[in-house]
């Protein structure tokens, strides 16, 4: 049994699933016999409530979670024992902007994408045709608008969001088939289809709501496709320096090219998340998949 520092909800847009995630993990950790402690990040904390454990597992979406600041926190109190990416590599990640100039760099298919401000989303080419319009360091589809149809799309929800963030990353709309593909201690796990619903789209709501399809194995994806899908997933695991688990999101395009929408450093652990179902399906139910997790993360303290 070991002593586990579980840190979760925080004051993101995406606290409510953080919430979720950290339940679902401290459930699993419990069943396994560890000795668990929570702290929600939206308190203040002091430094030394960091110290004494045998691994920290951030179960934390969003901005002060994913963003390498809490990371950073940790290392310079001198705790590497906490689960998932480092401060460097969860700040690439996080900064969408930063991630996809490392991916052109390495010649990763990726959308065409821009950053604009609220008075440029307009007139910018790229709405021109059907697009995305995302924040650059956020998730779970929070503030995210994706316009198939250029002809009825309404500018005044998306300037207002762009005026919250500042700025956010316009992208070109890539049709496709959306896989999901998570990667556990260096190793692929099973590729997921997403199938959003009849006329939906996979955004915030659709994610949580039951209504999206996630098959597992993909029924739309060949399975060469799926085993190109797994080795990308890991090539862009280890470019971005991540460790002990992270989720690549990717878009399979009619030619079969496969196009990089995301990668997440601390994917989401609720029972309906991609990640945990992935990893089942290999074999590792969730009980064992946090088990391992703060196995890997107390080796380095």
């Amino acid at each position: 049994m070991s002593k586990i520092l579980l840190l979760m909800g925080g004051s993101s847009s995406e606290r409510e699933i953080s919430l979720r995630s950290g339940t679902a993990v401290r459930k699993a950790l419990e069943q396994v016999g560890h000795e668990v402690t929570t702290l929600d990040t939206a308190e203040p904390i002091e430094d030394a409530a960091f110290d004494d454990y045998d691994a920290i597992f951030p179960v934390l979406h969003g901005s002060g979670g994913e963003d390498g600041v809490l990371q950073a926190r940790l290392e310079a109190r001198g705790h590497h024992n906490f689960v998932g990416s480092d401060a460097v590599s969860s700040a690439l990640c996080f900064d969408k902007w930063e991630y996809k100039q490392l991916l052109d760099q390495h010649g990763i298919l990726n959308a065409t994408g821009a950053m604009v401000s609220a008075d440029e989303i307009q007139a910018h080419p790229l709405t021109q045709a059907p697009f995305v319009l995302k924040p650059s360091n956020g998730g779970s589809s929070v503030d995210t608008f994706i316009v198939r149809d250029i002809a009825t799309v309404d500018f005044s929800a998306m300037e207002a969001a762009c005026a919250r963030h500042k700025t956010m990353l316009l992208e070109a709309l890539i049709e496709g088939v959306e896989i999901t593909i998570g990667v556990l201690d260096d190793t692929a796990l099973p590729v997921i289809e997403i199938i959003p619903p009849v006329d939906g789209e996979f955004d915030y709501e659709n994610k949580y709501n039951g209504t999206t399809q996630e098959l597992c194995p993909p029924v739309n994806v060949a399975a060469d496709g799926q085993a190109e899908a797994q080795a990308l997933a890991l090539q862009i695991h280890k470019l971005c320096g991540c460790r002990d688990f992270s989720r690549t999101d990717i878009m399979v395009a009619p030619d079969n090219k496969l196009y990089v929408i995301e990668t997440n450093t601390i994917p989401g652990m609720t029972d309906e998340s991609l990640f945990p179902k992935a990893a089942a399906t290999a074999g590792v139910p969730m009980v064992d998949l946090c088990d391992q997790l703060v196995s890997l993360a107390a080796a380095r303290a």
